[in-house]
C-alpha cells in the first residue's frame, strides 16, 4: 500500500515549476497505472488524466489538483526539503496531488462506486496557463464529464475544516503597464525637460481614485503599482517611466472600469504634462465563481467528513481552476491546513509547508464527492 506521506515529501523534495514537469506527473500516472486506472499523460503539454469508469459519461466527473511548484528558496530545515535550489512547493500542490492521487486509489477499490471519475492532474496553475492548454488539448471533449471540481488547502485554518460559497469566490488578477516618455536632462535644470518621475508620480496617485470614486462599494477591488521603474541616475533625469501593477476585483465589469479608467488617467495625465502614454492591460486569472448546485454538493461532501462554512465570503487571491469552470458548471472549496508553525504560514511564504495530517481529510473528501448525487 502506498504512504502518501511518504510520497508526498518526496514531490516535496522535487519540486518542479510550470510546465517544466516531467519527475511529477510521470510517479503520478505510475501509481495509478499500477492500480488499473485507464491513465493518458502528456494533456495540456504535461498533465495527467486518469480514469475510473464505473458509469455512464453523462454522471461522469471530473476532480483536480495541481502539480506545480513555485520559484522561491525554501527556508524551512526539514529532512524532506527542496533539493533544487530557488524552487519549492510554497502553496502545498505537492498535498494536493497527493490527496488526489490517494483518493484515486481508495475509489479504485470500492466497489460501491458507480459513477465514472476522471482525476485530473494539472500543469502550470501559478502562472494561471495550465489548465488553458489543457482545454485547450481537448479535455473536456476527450473525457466528458457532468462537472468538475478543485481544492485548496488554507493555512491558519483548522484541520478538518472547510470553507466555500456559491457565486463568485476567487478574484480576477489584471496586470499593467504604463510607459511613460518624458524628455531627460540635467537635474539642475528640470525646466528644459519633460520629467517622467512627476508624471508617473501622479499616474499612481490618480490609479488610487480607481477603486474609491468608480468601483461601488459594495464590489471588493484592489489596484496597485508594485513596480515604478526609471532610466535616470543620481544627476539625471530620466527619459522614461515604467509602472507595472496589479488590479483583483470578482467580476468583468470592474475589471472593464479599471482599465478604461487607468487608460483615461493615463492619457490626461501624460497630456497635461507634455509627455506620452503607453498603457498595457492583460487578464492573467478571471474570477472563479461557482455554481449554485454544484456548491450545494461539494458543501455536502465536506459537511460527511468535516466541518464546512458554506458562507466563507470571498477570497482576494486568484486560482486557476476558474477557468474550467468557464467550460463546465463545478465549484471550489478550501481545506484547513492546520493552525501552528509550518501549516499556519501564509501561502507563497518561505517557511510554509502543507501538513501531512491534512491527506487523509482531503482524501475522505474527494471519496465522499465522488459518491454524492449530482
Amino acid at each position: 500500500m502506498l504512504d502518501l506521506t511518504s510520497f508526498r515529501r518526496d514531490l516535496h523534495s522535487h519540486p518542479e515549476t510550470g510546465f517544466d514537469l516531467e519527475r511529477t506527473p510521470r510517479l503520478i500516472a505510475e501509481v495509478l497505472e499500477g492500480a488499473g486506472l485507464e491513465v493518458v499523460r502528456g494533456v495540456g503539454k504535461c498533465g495527467v488524466v486518469a480514469t475510473l469508469r464505473r458509469g455512464p459519461d453523462e454522471t461522469a466527473i471530473g476532480l483536480r489538483a495541481d502539480m506545480d511548484a513555485l520559484p522561491i528558496q525554501e527556508a524551512n530545515s526539514f529532512s524532506y526539503c527542496s533539493k533544487q535550489d530557488g524552487y519549492f512547493h510554497g502553496c502545498g500542490h505537492d498535498g494536493h496531488s497527493t490527496m488526489l492521487l490517494g483518493a484515486a486509489l481508495k475509489l479504485a477499490a470500492d466497489p460501491t462506486l458507480k459513477r465514472t471519475v476522471h482525476f485530473i492532474f494539472q500543469p502550470d496553475e501559478e502562472n494561471g496557463n495550465g489548465a488553458a492548454a489543457m482545454i485547450a488539448d481537448g479535455l473536456f471533449e476527450r473525457f466528458p464529464m457532468a462537472a468538475i471540481y478543485g481544492l485548496h488547502n488554507m493555512p491558519g485554518m483548522a484541520l478538518g475544516h472547510f470553507a466555500t460559497q456559491s457565486g463568485p469566490f476567487c478574484a480576477f488578477e489584471d496586470n499593467f503597464e504604463i510607459r511613460i516618455e518624458g524628455q531627460g536632462g540635467h537635474a539642475s535644470m528640470p525646466e528644459k525637460g519633460v520629467d517622467p518621475i512627476v508624471v508617473g508620480s501622479a499616474i499612481v496617485m490618480q490609479l488610487q481614485s480607481i477603486i474609491s470614486r468608480n468601483v461601488p462599494p459594495r464590489e471588493h477591488a484592489v489596484v496597485s503599482v508594485t513596480e515604478f521603474l526609471t532610466d535616470g541616475a543620481r544627476n539625471i533625469l530620466p527619459s522614461n517611466v515604467t509602472l507595472r501593477g496589479d488590479c483583483r476585483g470578482f467580476s468583468q465589469d470592474v475589471s472593464q472600469t479599471i482599465e478604461s479608467r487607468a487608460r483615461a488617467i493615463v492619457e490626461g495625465i501624460c497630456t497635461a504634462q507634455g509627455a506620452k502614454g503607453q498603457v498595457a492591460y492583460s487578464t492573467s486569472f478571471r474570477p472563479l465563481v461557482n455554481d449554485d448546485r454544484a456548491t450545494d454538493i461539494i458543501a455536502e461532501a465536506a459537511r460527511s467528513v468535516g466541518k464546512i462554512d458554506v458562507n466563507y465570503g470571498r477570497v482576494g487571491f486568484s486560482e486557476d481552476f476558474a477557468e474550467f469552470l468557464a467550460h463546465r458548471p463545478g465549484a471550489f472549496i478550501l481545506m484547513g491546513n492546520g493552525l501552528e508553525g509550518s501549516n499556519a504560514m501564509p501561502l507563497h511564504n518561505p517557511s510554509y509547508d502543507f501538513n501531512d495530517d491534512a491527506v487523509a481529510h482531503g482524501v475522505a473528501f474527494w471519496a465522499r464527492l465522488a459518491h454524492q448525487k449530482l
